[in-house]
């Protein structure tokens, strides 16, 4: 808590592939996440952020976008997957095995 304004101190992040964004943010306490990450600025340096389309969570758990916050929440929007994980594992133990479903 900001002792000075009595505001929460959370962060936002998202990561892309090449790096990562952070954004420090002081938000009223009651805020909900997705109040934090509008405040943040980061929907409009990132407009592929589409937050009815992404999961969010606060330290790595799911959350929806109206939790309510907590001083010292680190707020994390995820990108959606690109490939499946189980589909994805299966084809690596296939290719170590010398199998290949492709041929």
């Amino acid at each position: 808590m900001d002792k000075a304004t009595g505001k929460l101190q959370v962060q936002v992040c998202f990561a892309k592939p090449d790096s990562v964004l952070l954004r420090d943010v002081l938000v009223p306490p009651g805020s909900t996440l997705q109040a934090a990450i509008e405040h943040s600025g980061i929907l409009s340096e990132m407009p592929e952020i589409d937050l009815s389309a992404c999961q969010v969570g606060i330290y790595a758990k799911l959350k929806t976008l109206e939790t309510i916050l907590r001083d010292g929440d680190r707020i994390e929007i995820y990108r959606p997957l690109i490939a499946d994980p189980k589909e994805s594992r299966r084809r690596r133990a296939d290719r170590k095995s010398g199998l290949s479903s492709d041929s």
